[in-house]
């Protein structure tokens, strides 16, 4: 689901948050895929009706992840209890597989004036390693989905949900017309996860390069993670500090089964969807799909600082 803060009136949103705020934290299969004016790419396996498989689901089915179809991933929802491991985000940490969400990278002169038509927000003003929430709405002003745009040095990239991934790609496809600008979907080229939790950051740090705990809140930056090029992340869905992990496909399980071994004497646990939507509601973090959808304007939903 969404990954976007709170949606409480009286929260100013993370555009311009500096340090993390009390309660708020940090949140295909085709491989790579650049068009211009080419046909949009289909996402499902014309062959087969099977959901699809992030770079940590063998992981998840042999340690016993309860899975469940979700926006037509195979996804573990549970591995212990729910409970058990809200309580683990709330007091240690959990990492979470997150590479079902889209992840599209917009390069090129005019990437930013693309975003900026495309998004609520104001791409063109985001400093390199910033991390903005914003929305991408229709000709009404409904909610088609709320996405994260991270500014880094060579390129943008856009953060989607899974469920609306093929939908803000053909929403591109449309509205591109005139712009100098590349989109490629990196989905599948990159694993995505998120550890959350009081002892994220700690725990994340021992395999990054860079100081980790030095990465404000909604600050992105690219990094090496077990010696790949990688890109790292501090915003998040559970109401707890966190960081995001962008890595290379192939090396996505190796990551995560180093982060479990490291994490294990420091409460580590492996979490699903169930407790991720339990946080997110006890954080008043809105989903796309329940408080977001087509039918709701940002005002609406409470938004109005994304626009």
């Amino acid at each position: 689901g969404g990954r976007s803060p709170a949606a409480s009136a009286s929260w100013k949103g993370p555009q311009e948050a500096e340090v993390i705020p009390p309660g708020l934290d940090s949140h295909g299969a085709l491989g790579e895929f650049a068009f211009s004016h080419c046909p949009i790419p289909i996402l499902e396996n014309p062959m087969s009706d099977a959901p699809l498989e992030t770079p940590f689901h063998d992981w998840h089915v042999a340690q016993g992840g309860r899975m469940v179809d979700f926006a037509g991933w195979d996804m573990p929802v549970q591995y212990t209890s729910i409970v058990q491991e809200h309580h683990a985000v709330r007091t240690a940490a959990g990492m979470f597989d997150i590479a079902h969400m889209g992840r599209l990278v917009f390069s090129g002169p005019e990437a930013g004036g693309f975003l900026d038509r495309l998004l609520t927000n104001d791409v063109s003003a985001i400093e390199e390693g910033r991390v903005r929430y914003a929305l991408v709405c229709d000709q009404s002003g409904g909610i088609l989905d709320d996405v994260l745009v991270y500014r880094f040095a060579e390129d943008y990239l856009l953060v989607v949900n899974a469920s609306n991934r093929q939908k803000i790609l053909e929403w591109i496809e449309t509205h591109r017309a005139g712009f100098d600008v590349t989109v490629i979907d990196r989905t599948i080229d990159w694993a995505m996860l998120a550890v959350q939790g009081p002892r994220a950051v700690e725990l994340v740090a021992l395999l990054v390069d860079s100081p980790v705990a030095d990465l404000g809140y909604y600050r992105c930056a690219s990094a090496i993670v077990m010696e790949h090029e990688s890109r790292i992340s501090r915003t998040g869905y559970t109401g707890e500090d966190g960081v995001e992990l962008i890595v290379p496909a192939g090396v996505g399980p190796e990551v995560w089964q180093r982060l479990m071994e490291l994490g294990a004497a420091a409460g580590l646990v492996a979490a699903g969807l169930g407790c991720r939507d339990t946080l997110r509601l006890e954080a008043a973090m809105p989903l796309y799909g329940h408080e977001l959808s087509e039918d709701i304007d940002p005002y609406t939903a409470g938004l109005a600082f994304a626009v």
